[in-house]
């Protein structure tokens, strides 16, 4: 590389309805979750500037403002940096179109579209997917996330039957038969470290994970995901009471809402000619931010 060059790509967000963490293998590429989950049409949309310099240098924005402490991000660039020789100056642009810790897949959707243009950008010849396997493993070294990026990779509604990084695990999509998409009504994050660390939660998310995946499978479709996604936050106990007014007040008129995996916000997966009246709950109260998404079927990709 004799000159400066930019790349963008993007990548979608993510909600995870219900999970099984299956982390024990020592190889991360192995590592990951199966679990169902939802990709949407808002993400991240991330632009690499990278020239030659005397020496390597590292800058990483997220919504305009320097970030000196965007540890997965870093990974990327230094995994990426290690497979070339030469020394670099990297700008790193994250726009976020999602709350950030909020159970929608950001982390996750900033180091996948990070690594498909930095790929790009240096010249690595990598595939999609082994880029997006160095994504993976900054997630799951970051202890960030563990099934997000494979999900994000593929898109739509989607059954992770296999744990593992994109080109190991194993994705299965399932159609989606009308206008669907996503509301969000989001009050907070929760950090995922702290849940995937805790024994107590571990053992509550693998207790049903594994057999809401296998009943699933049986009847695939958007309202069996929205039940067993609210079965399966009920059993792991995470609802805090500004989510449960909200769950309660749904559950009233009809609608089947969740809790994403992980953050303190209400989700539902529903037809477009259904949202007015969801919205008309969400909007009564007072949550810092209303997400209203489509789905997205074509996963991560260059822009």
């Amino acid at each position: 590389m004799s000159e400066m060059r930019e790349v963008s790509a993007f990548s979608p967000g993510h909600i995870t309805g219900f999970f099984q963490i299956c982390d024990e293998p020592e190889d991360p590429l192995l590592k990951g979750s199966r679990g169902v989950g939802v990709s949407l049409s808002r993400g991240v949309i991330t632009t690499v500037r990278v020239e030659p310099s005397p020496r390597t240098s590292l800058e990483i924005r997220i919504n305009g403002r320097p970030e000196p402490r965007a540890v997965v991000s870093e990974y990327v660039l230094r995994e990426m940096l290690s497979r070339t020789r030469g020394d670099y100056r990297v700008v790193v642009d994250h726009e976020v179109e999602i709350p950030m810790g909020a159970g929608m897949g950001s982390s996750g959707a900033g180091a996948l579209s990070l690594a498909l243009a930095f790929n790009e950008a240096l010249g690595l010849g990598l595939s999609e997917e082994e880029a997006a396997q160095v994504a993976h493993l900054a997630e799951v070294k970051c202890r960030t996330g563990l099934g997000t990026v494979i999900a994000e990779t593929y898109g739509g509604l989607e059954v992770r039957v296999r744990a593992g990084a994109p080109g190991v695990g194993e994705v299965l999509k399932v159609p989606l038969r009308g206008d669907y998409v996503v509301a969000c009504l989001s009050f907070g994050p929760i950090p995922t470290r702290s849940i995937l660390t805790d024994e107590v939660y571990r053992r509550r998310i693998n207790e049903l994970g594994d057999m809401f995946i296998t009943e699933f499978l049986q009847w695939p479709e958007p309202k069996t995901f929205m039940r067993y996604s609210r079965s399966f936050a009920e059993h792991v106990s995470l609802i805090t009471e500004r989510v449960r007014r909200v769950l309660r007040e749904a559950d009233e008129v009809g609608f089947t809402c969740s809790m994403p995996m992980f953050g303190e916000a209400v989700f539902s997966l529903l037809r477009r000619e259904e949202l007015g009246d969801l919205l008309e709950i969400f909007e009564r109260h007072q949550a810092p931010t209303l997400i209203l998404s489509g789905v997205d079927e074509r996963g991560a990709r260059l822009i």
